[in-house]
């Protein structure tokens, strides 16, 4: 018995009719608007090249930026105790490379770390009034970063009372304390209180330390404050031994 072949026909589906007619019609339009397919293609390229060309620009500043940092650092740190001069001249040369960090290289990663670093060696170095315009800078400039925004607030009051503005001091202590990711209130809180003791307000002084042991009991200076509140209390005693009422705590009494 003989068996004939079948020969099947295939058929192509409109899906592939579709398909085909469509590449079809890309390599139409793409061969009709070379030119702009030209130009869409070497843009594209160069935008590219472009991106990569800004990151490996910051990656250079950025380590041209921690070369200087290491630099000023170093130069900070290698100051002879038993050399005046020297260590002053090494001073102002980490100074002189600080500068260098945040006036060439802005957007580097170094320049927040050189910011704060230059108010503190211009301090050191007597220049108030610089350290104070780096660290206003910096809060202006880096005013994201809670934590490290504490401490540069910290050392601002501190440069603002050694130039006699005790006002302006105040005010900077008190910005740490609405800063929600500060780590420094505790040391903020007794500075406070040493303030108000300083210009004779004790009520003033009281509810500061009050506020840093009750709020910061495991504190390194809750003892200190507690001693200090203990000693301003028995100034207020009166003769017939009642205790001088203070504000409650949580109320910031400077002024």
């Amino acid at each position: 018995m003989a068996y004939r072949i079948r020969h099947e026909t295939k058929t192509i589906t409109a899906d592939e009719a579709h398909l085909l007619s469509g590449m079809e019609h890309l390599l139409i339009w793409m061969e009709q608007n070379r030119r702009n397919v030209l130009i869409g293609v070497l843009a594209a390229a160069l935008a590219i090249a472009a991106v990569v060309g800004a990151l490996w620009y910051d990656a250079r500043q950025d380590k041209a930026a921690a070369d200087l940092y290491q630099q000023a650092a170093q130069m900070s740190l290698d100051r002879p105790t038993d050399n005046a001069a020297k260590a002053e001249d090494n001073l102002k040369q980490a100074i002189a490379l600080y500068r260098r960090v945040v006036e060439e290289h802005p957007r580097s990663h170094s320049a927040q770390l050189a910011l704060f670093q230059l108010g503190n060696a211009l301090v050191q170095v007597n220049d108030v009034k610089g350290g104070v315009e780096a660290y206003s800078k910096y809060v202006a400039t880096y005013g994201t970063n809670t934590m490290m925004l504490g401490l540069v607030h910290q050392r601002l009051a501190y440069a603002h009372l050694l130039n006699g503005n005790r006002e302006a001091a105040v005010k900077a202590f008190l910005a740490v304390m609405t800063l929600p990711g500060a780590l420094n209130k505790d040391h903020v809180l007794f500075e406070l209180g040493k303030l108000e003791e300083s210009l004779s307000r004790p009520e003033g002084a009281l509810a500061h330390y009050q506020d840093l042991v009750k709020v910061f009991p495991n504190s390194p200076l809750a003892g200190e404050a507690t001693v200090r509140m203990k000693a301003l209390e028995a100034k207020q005693t009166p003769a017939s031994g009642a205790p001088v009422t203070s504000p409650p705590a949580g109320v910031p009494a400077t002024r």
